[in-house]
């Protein structure tokens, strides 16, 4: 199936969507590796595919960091410090039992604006809810999670708090209930359903298609130009993540990296 006649214009329009890379001219293989965890959020989240900006903040997961600083402590050391000061979040996801993405607090905030800007015509007067989220919730609760009487206490400091604002914020996509305790919330990013389906599709996507080669390989430079069928976010996207998830890794040649499943 590989060895397309090039003669074929099937074939030939086939080539052209896959090796798409987007407009993005810059190679992932040249910025896979920094040592700095801020450095490496800047441009992950400055490389975040653009078709989702301005429905959805850029985001990174925090496998995507391990790939790229192979200090895996020093990653967590780092983000822990950026958390404390306020400078990004981090959220559970549901994609995976590791699954975490890491947002700006910036960007998160411009996301909830974007929700209520949404809904204000809808609920009237309860959209209070989302300043009182904002001020008193945000700024003193910096894990991922929140358990019910807390979030209560947190939000009764901007006015008396109803069943209906819980409802909203938890149908603005800003909360969800955990599974094993309905008591607590995970802490979300609003509108990011059809990505996250996306990520676990294209996950599925990138090593099959790796799995149909030769040795299970690939060279870096060829496959990152590939457009997925499965998934809107890019191949760099999905390869910084399995690299850093151990799904897939890496070896130099002289001819450039090559990117293989891993055996393990």
């Amino acid at each position: 199936m590989e060895n397309i006649p090039e003669s074929s214009s099937k074939g030939t329009k086939r080539r052209r969507d896959e090796d798409s890379d987007g407009g993005n001219s810059s190679s992932l293989e040249d910025d896979l590796i920094f040592t700095d965890t801020l450095v490496a959020l800047r441009i992950m989240r400055a490389q975040f595919p653009p078709i989702h900006k301005g429905s959805v903040e850029p985001f990174i997961l925090k496998s995507q960091l391990y790939s790229s600083v192979k200090d895996r402590t020093q990653v967590d050391r780092e983000l822990e410090s950026l958390r404390r000061d306020k400078v990004l979040r981090l959220f559970k996801l549901n994609t995976g039992q590791d699954d975490h993405a890491i947002m700006f607090l910036d960007d998160y905030l411009n996301q909830i604006d974007h929700v209520v800007k949404r809904m204000e015509g809808k609920k009237g007067g309860e959209c209070e809810v989302f300043g009182w989220f904002k001020i008193h919730v945000l700024d003193s609760k910096l894990e991922t999670g929140i358990e019910h009487q807390e979030l209560c206490s947190l939000l009764s400091l901007g006015g008396k708090v109803k069943d209906s604002h819980i409802s909203l914020l938890i149908n603005a996509g800003i909360l969800t209930r955990q599974l094993i305790d309905p008591n607590k919330y995970w802490f979300a990013i609003p509108n990011i359903g059809s990505l996250l389906k996306g990520l676990v599709q294209g996950r599925k996507e990138v090593i099959s298609l790796l799995s149909r080669r030769r040795y299970n390989e690939m060279m870096m430079a060829s496959l990152e130009k590939k457009r997925l069928r499965m998934s809107s976010l890019d191949m760099r996207f999905h390869l910084r993540d399995l690299i850093g998830s151990g799904y897939l890794r890496t070896d130099q040649t002289p001819t450039g990296l090559i990117i293989r499943v891993s055996k393990d």
